[in-house]
């Protein structure tokens, strides 16, 4: 559970640390909390809350982390993802679309963001990093157990179904012609997409958006980093949203 083809052939992953612990075994489906004596002593009451406890050594607790200083407390849970029709059920005014993200860290950090900004969902598009990989799982700091996340190879179709679900897709790019300032329309239902960290969203992706946007610089930085752009993003529309 520890590679990308392992957590798909077994369908659960390792939720590491105790705030994703808590998180897990409050949203998600937790089946064994693996944890060390040390770590018992610490969060006596996520091992009291787990279904099944198996108690390790702190050799066997560095084994099951991905971390340099691991904490001692690990949970085997579920795969989060749901099905991209799921994730869009009912009528979501704001959803977060990352197309082809590849830094673990940057994407669990806009699942949190996400998740703070009150997102409706989260859709991994095109080649984008594993939601249940370690390092986004911590990112996420447990949001990633709080709203529906999905996964969809084909980038179009994810906007297409965004789309469908009545929503506005607007790209976030830096070289857009029009920034938040001017940007109309972001009190209504969107489905803002971010790309790449290095590459940005290609051409033909950014065509199929309703509107393409950037978030203007005010100062001497060159850009912002996707996690910052994203939550500039999502929160311009929450806040319109939001009384």
């Amino acid at each position: 559970m520890t590679t990308r083809s392992g957590r798909d052939d077994a369908g659960r992953f390792l939720a590491e640390g105790a705030q994703a612990v808590r998180e897990a075994l409050r949203h998600g489906q937790v089946h064994e909390v693996f944890v060390t004596e040390a770590a018992t002593e610490r969060h006596r009451d996520l091992v009291e809350q787990a279904p099944a406890v198996t108690f390790v050594n702190q050799r066997a607790a560095e084994l099951l982390s991905e971390t340099v200083t691991p904490q001692g407390i690990v949970a085997v849970c579920d795969l989060v993802t749901v099905p991209l029709a799921t994730a869009l059920a009912g009528r979501p005014r704001l959803v977060a679309v990352l197309a082809g993200i590849a830094d673990p860290g940057n994407a669990g950090t806009v699942l949190r963001v996400a998740d703070a900004a009150g997102a409706d969902a989260v859709v991994f598009a095109g080649d984008a990093v594993d939601v249940h990989n370690g390092k986004c799982v911590r990112a996420s700091t447990g949001s990633l157990f709080h709203l529906p996340v999905a996964r969809e190879r084909d980038v179009a179709a994810a906007l297409a179904a965004c789309s469908r679900a009545g929503l506005r897709v607007v790209a976030a790019h830096g070289h857009a012609e029009h920034d938040l300032r001017t940007a109309t329309g972001l009190g209504e239902p969107t489905a803002w997409l971010f790309g790449n960290e290095a590459h940005g969203l290609p051409a033909d992706v950014l065509a199929l958006a309703d509107d393409v946007v950037r978030v203007p610089l005010f100062g001497k930085a060159e850009s912002l980093n996707l996690a910052t752009a994203a939550a500039v993003c999502l929160y311009a529309s929450a806040l319109r949203n939001r009384p």
